[in-house]
């Protein structure tokens, strides 16, 4: 599907983001600048059902923005972590090695960035959320009217993924349901995480009850019902609900949709995008072209090997594998996951040389490599059409797993813990466990290394301030990041998180 949204990308309207500031990145050549929620003077035609479209694939190409899951992204959800060093050279980039050692402040930029990539998503998605009622009200096919209101589902389920971060990341932040003005936007109350989740939960509850089963092949990557309920099983899994979190996805898996790739390796090379394990991917394409529209994101390419060549064959090399994930992966004899992961300096990777270079790093996280035929850019491209992995069907596997051990109940018995747990063992040939909570959290942080799971499995798991103390982490302040100082003097209304200044 990468090719056919990002070509539907290009005819979408602009939206301004919540934050103050017009942040497009990745679309930011092919769209003109205009007030949220705002039409050409053409206007849109919503009797016109090839319209229908045109706002959620607004919402979508907005999740490519690099804000939301760009240089920010990898820093605030994995480099904080334990299996990331900040990598690149030892002094570059003070404000992404401030997040590897929790020396951060409200005035990091990445924190702001983020912040307003989530909201930007937020912003989008509202005004598809806005805009399918007209459809729904100008169109005369049953049909129709039934497609629009699948539609808007995806955009709820796109609002409430942006929601999602926002919590995890923040705790206590605003609710935007609709379309806003900035004096409007500066006086939203600041809501309590349970809100926020409660409103998340609502989002998700009514997508699922229009989104299809699928949208077909040629749709390949777009949300669907499962789609919604993957992300519904992990909305709950961070509160603790284990029933909602077994009985979601336990109905991913009853469905009999979903299946692991037999290669792990393949999982994550351009032959693994929108496969049978994925459940969410964020669409990047170049679309086989040199130069023109960036429809790109550069999220892979952030993590290139550094100092590498040919000039196609490296990126900035922030992002690496640290030594504890090294450790931990060939303690356990996790040789099949290492080989995919851990990409060597000074060693030929998948047929391509890495350079061993004095100040660089000596890992790179080869989950994200990308060949040379791939990487067509007229100037370096590494990576610029590789698929943010976001919900795959391991993670399904694996949250369910945990969700019986801790006592919830799948109403479907779609699966025991154990044989959960030890699908994702035996793709990478391992032999099988006992399902219980450590070998379950374990089997998460191999699966999922590098994935932007791993720090905020920590802090939901009670873990952080043991493994990640050493770092820096402060237990009562470092769970969630600090309101950013610019977005408090925006809304006067919102208070600093416990523990920041």
């Amino acid at each position: 599907m990468k090719h056919i949204l990002t070509k539907l990308f290009r005819s979408v309207l602009p939206l301004w983001g919540l934050g103050g500031v017009l942040l497009f990145s990745s679309c930011e050549d092919f769209l003109d600048t205009r007030p949220e929620a705002t039409t050409d003077a053409a206007g849109m035609d919503y009797a016109k059902a090839e319209n229908i479209f045109l706002p959620v694939s607004a919402a979508y190409a907005m999740m490519r923005n690099n804000n939301a899951h760009g240089f920010a992204y990898i820093g605030l959800f994995e480099i904080a972590g334990d299996d990331a060093d900040k990598g690149s050279g030892a002094g570059d980039n003070p404000p992404m090695q401030e997040i590897d050692n929790f020396s951060y402040s409200s005035v990091n930029d990445l924190i702001n960035n983020i912040w307003l990539g989530c909201y930007d998503m937020v912003s989008v998605a509202n005004h598809a959320i806005h805009e399918m009622p007209k459809f729904e009200a100008a169109l005369l096919s049953a049909e129709n009217r039934q497609y629009a209101r699948e539609c808007q589902g995806e955009a709820k389920v796109l609002r409430a993924y942006a929601y999602f971060n926002l919590v995890r990341l923040f705790g206590r932040v605003y609710i935007a349901d609709t379309i806003y003005q900035a004096d409007e936007l500066a006086n939203l109350p600041q809501r309590s995480a349970q809100e926020i989740y409660d409103f998340i939960e609502k989002d998700l509850q009514e997508a699922i009850a229009v989104l299809p089963q699928d949208y077909g092949k040629e749709w390949a990557g777009r949300i669907n019902r499962y789609t919604a309920l993957a992300l519904k099983a992990k909305v709950h899994l961070y509160q603790s609900e284990w029933d909602s979190v077994a009985a979601c996805a336990g109905k991913v898996i009853a469905s009999g949709r979903y299946d692991l790739m037999s290669n792990y390796r393949d999982v994550f090379r351009s032959k693994g995008e929108n496969s049978e394990e994925s459940l969410f991917e964020i669409q990047s394409s170049t679309l086989g072209r040199s130069v023109g529209e960036a429809t790109y994101l550069e999220y892979a390419f952030y993590q290139g090997p550094r100092g590498n060549s040919p000039t196609n064959m490296q990126g900035w090399g922030f992002c690496v594998p640290s030594q504890p994930l090294i450790d931990f992966l060939n303690t356990r004899g996790d040789t099949k996951r290492a080989e995919v992961i851990l990409m060597k300096a000074g060693e030929t990777y998948e047929g391509s040389p890495i350079k061993l270079v004095d100040g660089n790093p000596l890992y790179y996280n080869g989950k994200v490599f990308s060949p040379p035929s791939e990487n067509t850019w007229t100037y370096n491209g590494y990576g610029f059409g590789y698929n943010v992995r976001v919900l795959r069907y391991a993670d399904v596997l694996l949250m369910y797993a945990e969700a019986l051990v801790r006592g919830g109940i799948d109403p479907q018995s779609a699966a025991t813990a154990a044989e959960a747990l030890n699908a994702v063992r035996d793709r990478v040939d391992l032999s099988p466990l006992a399902a219980t909570l450590d070998n379950i959290l374990d089997e998460r942080r191999a699966e999922l290394a590098l994935e932007e799971d791993r720090f905020f499995d920590l802090v939901r798991s009670g873990r952080a301030p043991t493994v990640l103390g050493s770092k820096g982490f402060t237990a009562g302040k470092n769970e969630v990041y600090p309101i950013p100082s610019k977005q408090l003097q925006l809304n006067t209304k919102m208070t600093q998180n416990a523990g920041y200044n």
